[in-house]
């Protein structure tokens, strides 16, 4: 791979996703496969005017392990020195970044109930150093060429040349072409922003969605509340780009009411397995009947992990023409799929698109979803038809077979 474009790359995360500015501490999280990126990317950091480049790795075959060995109890435990991180964190707000490359398939034949388990029992005693820093830091999640990702992408061909291809895909889609990245994305996010400010001008108040694959589903927003778009703002850091790459303008719809079902449109890797052909039916705002064809009981397992996790925290709009979805490849990663088409999230919702400034027992009477998960899954087609509509009945076409009608 080109290691112009590289640095390119490593530059864009640095200087435009997470705006790393003169006295910044940076938190990095890593898997192990590219080692020599993550040194780029603490260099440019640095080069940002950073203090100080914090960088801790990941590796889902010790996970595996873990979950395997170790009990319930042991794996519940949040250690003095994790919640210690987590009080910093809260405090200081550093500026975080992840850079990711997991494989999908890593965490494959692992102990569902186990990790779901264990996952709830822990998550109470960081939620409240997390909800403290919630929407108030800046942060970057972008990705990068894993061995075992790139197999699973390019099955067909060798290692190497999957590499390639999946280097090349990345970096295709983050808008990393040779020419000045930054401003490659500054017109990119000219865009989104353009596309956000009209339906915030519409002032929404349900969304109703219908599609030739049993897509038949509407949805409540909150009066009143934002959309986001590229560009976010953290109080007192400054702007900052938290997905590369990115095509969606989102908000958070209003908790328990929406009605219907949604079918996926590309599989969602959750928990390091994949979910396959799947759909969801909601009532009275949550969901009451799943199927899929892959890992039903993970599904299952997933909408159950609290209250919360049965209903929606976000709504997206993607053109079904975006870069990812016409490279014709499917990644098998959330961050790319769901810029690939039109999406939802079950789980947490943002606060911080109606005040950031909300304890979340207010933004929960709000109407904001309060989740220990946050998972989106893709639900545009080609034939995705949004109606909008606002607080007089009026109605509007906000997608028409599957593109921008505004």
């Amino acid at each position: 791979m080109d290691i112009k474009l590289l640095k390119d790359y490593a530059k864009l995360i640095a200087q435009l996703g997470g705006n790393v500015q003169k006295g910044d501490e940076v938190w990095i999280e890593a898997g192990l496969d590219q080692p020599d990126f993550v040194y780029m990317v603490v260099e440019e950091c640095y080069k940002c005017g950073a203090k100080k480049v914090d960088v801790r790795f990941s590796y889902d075959p010790l996970a595996k392990l873990h979950y395997q060995y170790m009990t319930v109890g042991e794996l519940s435990k949040v250690s003095p020195m994790v919640i210690s991180r987590y009080k910093y964190f809260s405090k200081k707000l550093p500026t975080r970044i992840y850079l990711i490359s997991e494989d999908p398939d890593g965490l494959k034949g692992i102990n569902q109930a186990k990790m779901a388990k264990s996952t709830a029992k822990s998550y109470p005693k960081i939620k409240k150093y997390r909800d403290i820093a919630d929407g108030k830091y800046k942060w970057c999640i972008a990705g990068v060429a894993g061995k075992a990702w790139a197999k699973k992408v390019f099955p067909n061909i060798s290692e190497e040349e999957a590499m390639e291809k999946l280097w090349e895909a990345i970096l295709m889609t983050s808008r990393v072409d040779g020419n000045d990245p930054i401003e490659n994305w500054n017109k990119h996010n000219a865009f989104l922003i353009q596309q956000r400010n009209k339906l915030g001008r519409l002032d929404l108040r349900k969304l109703y969605y219908k599609a030739s694959n049993g897509t038949d589903f509407e949805v409540e927003l909150i009066p009143g509340i934002s959309w986001g778009a590229g560009v976010e703002e953290a109080p007192n850091k400054g702007q900052f780009n938290p997905n590369i790459p990115t095509e969606e303008v989102f908000t958070s719809p209003m908790a328990g009411k929406c009605e219907g079902t949604l079918v996926a449109s590309k599989p969602l890797s959750y928990n390091g397995q994949l979910i396959e052909d799947f759909s969801l039916t909601f009532k009275n705002g949550k969901v009451v009947e799943v199927h899929a064809k892959k890992n039903q009981k993970l599904l299952e397992k997933m909408v159950s992990m609290d209250e919360g996790a049965a209903m929606l925290g976000e709504v997206a709009l993607v053109p079904y023409t975006s870069p990812i979805n016409l490279s014709g490849i499917l990644f098998y990663n959330t961050l790319y799929d769901e810029n690939a088409a039109c999406h939802v999230a079950l789980g947490h919702g943002f606060k911080e698109l109606l005040d950031v400034n909300l304890s979340n027992e207010e933004a929960k009477e709000k109407g904001i979803n309060d989740s220990m998960i946050h998972v989106d899954f893709m639900v545009g087609t080609k034939d995705l038809n949004i109606i909008g509509e606002d607080a007089k009945g009026n109605k509007y076409q906000i997608f028409k077979d599957g593109e921008w009608a505004i």
